[in-house]
């Protein structure tokens, strides 16, 4: 790919549906730190990131707040080629709270200004043109099944509701207060969206109810949604999964600007452009499983089709269906990013 010349209005564009940008920006909510090392030959570091982010043509780097939890993990054999070794999933069926003791005893890690500190390190080293996606550690239901485990938390729901409801004040009002606490010891100018990455489906449906999700998890994304605009930044959402049946309140009620993570076997990208496109920004929907086996030149044709269909009119962005995982073969990433750029 030939010298790009970063520009983040582009994709702000994109984000907030203003006509058709010069050429389609490049978006990805997740790229393995396996893919970055293997194609600048470098560890993973601010440095070596925004290297990579500049070198392949975004507008802009994520940038992941410095806060987590401490939740129960399961691990196999990672036998991506780019191998971690060992490949973390999270435990279903237990978690660290799955009580009110559990609740009470666990450790909740204080939020200060250090949450900020990767804003800080990316945004000293930012190239011109270029800005920063900032965004906390998962999402705000993903947190809340991550700690109680998805079987617990389903017992809780009947069980006892209180847990639950107060699981979800905690959470939710962590991510409030990371994000102000990022927006508010950051260089807002260097700054030029917030994205959120919370799975909330699987195939056929959400994986809690919609009536669940309007009472105990949107609230929040409303009150994110309206912190990032009150500072003149688009919102973006990230989540796997059939989410068709609250569509309509992620972009009516709380206000979403853009919506990552697409799969064929849903609802293809081209076709989420023609429903949704007049109302939200789409990036990605390179479906994964075509980008893991296809051939480059299979890939390249699969892009130019979805160009075709998607970059008219603007609010698209190109990216994978998911994320630059490191069992993405890079020939076809690469042919992925090189069809787009053309």
């Amino acid at each position: 790919m030939k010298k790009y010349k970063p520009d983040f209005n582009r994709l702000r564009k994109v984000l907030t549906r203003d006509g058709e940008p010069d050429i389609v920006p490049f978006f990805e909510f997740l790229i393995d730190a396996e893919i970055i090392t293997a194609l600048t030959g470098k560890p993973v570091n601010a440095e070596s990131t925004v290297e990579f982010y500049e070198k392949y043509g975004y507008d802009y780097v994520m940038a992941r707040a410095n806060y987590g939890y401490d939740a129960f993990k399961l691990a196999a054999r990672d036998t991506a080629a780019l191998s971690r070794g060992l490949r973390s999933y999270d435990n279903e069926n237990e978690g660290p709270i799955q009580d009110r003791k559990g609740f009470d005893e666990y450790d909740w890690r204080e939020i200060d200004k250090t949450v900020a500190s990767p804003m800080g390190e990316i945004g000293g080293i930012l190239p011109e043109g270029m800005k920063m996606i900032i965004r906390p550690p998962k999402g705000v239901y993903e947190n809340v099944i991550r700690l109680m485990g998805y079987e617990p938390f389903s017992c809780a729901l009947y069980e006892d509701r209180q847990l639950v409801g107060d699981m979800f004040e905690r959470i939710g009002s962590n991510h409030l207060k990371i994000i102000r606490t990022c927006l508010e010891n950051s260089d807002v100018d260097k700054i030029g969206a917030v994205a959120l990455g919370d799975d909330l489906g699987y195939i056929s449906g959400t994986m809690i109810s919609p009536e669940l999700l309007r009472q105990y998890v949107f609230p929040w994304y409303k009150e994110i949604t309206d912190l990032a605009h009150s500072y003149g930044l688009p919102m973006i959402l990230h989540s796997c999964g059939n989410i068709e049946s609250v569509m309509d309140d992620l972009i009516d009620d709380i206000k979403l600007d853009a919506k990552h993570s697409f799969e064929n076997k849903i609802m293809p990208v081209e076709q989420v452009k023609r429903k949704y496109g007049n109302r939200l920004a789409i990036l990605g929907g390179v479906d994964m499983n075509v980008l893991c086996t296809e051939s480059p030149a299979g890939v390249r044709k699969y892009v130019s089709d979805i160009l075709a269909a998607c970059a008219p009119g603007g609010g698209y962005a190109l990216g994978t269906g998911n994320s630059v995982a490191n069992y993405v073969p890079i020939e076809n990433y690469l042919a992925m990013l090189d069809e787009g750029r053309k």
